[in-house]
């Protein structure tokens, strides 16, 4: 993204995407047109709910519900076990493994300097880290 002369950008992380979404919608209730809401991860993946619905029957492998694999269809069989054998997925790791600080969520807004403070302001009150 290349920011216009006079734009900066804000990122915070988050511990959820529900904490990440609020601060999200509180800066587009106020007139910010660019904010972003990204999950991190060491896999580089979305989330795909209509692959990955544990509901609906439709995850491919544990992998593809806790690692957010968009890609897991893709997959063939050896992949998914050795990705499901990653310690995030299988609970024997520690807590918060894979997590990007255990806060795996990542909110982007673009603003001008002017407002960057009270863009902070916003993402530290649904507990971002700047």
């Amino acid at each position: 993204m290349r920011l216009d002369p006079g734009e900066r950008s804000v990122l915070a992380y988050f511990p959820s995407a529900e904490s990440a979404g609020k601060a999200a919608e509180e800066l587009k209730s106020m007139g910010y047109n660019t904010v972003q809401v990204d999950r991190i991860s060491r896999y580089g993946e979305n989330i795909d709910a209509e692959v990955n619905n544990p509901v609906a029957g439709g995850a491919l492998s544990n992998a593809g519900l806790t690692l957010y694999s968009a890609e897991a269809g893709d997959l063939d069989a050896n992949e998914r076990i050795l990705r499901a054998s990653d310690p995030s997925v299988s609970g024997y790791g520690d807590a918060g493994y894979g997590m990007a600080g255990g806060r795996a969520f990542l909110v982007t807004v673009v603003t001008d300097g002017g407002s960057a403070e009270q863009v902070e302001g916003i993402l530290e009150k649904y507990g971002g880290r700047i």
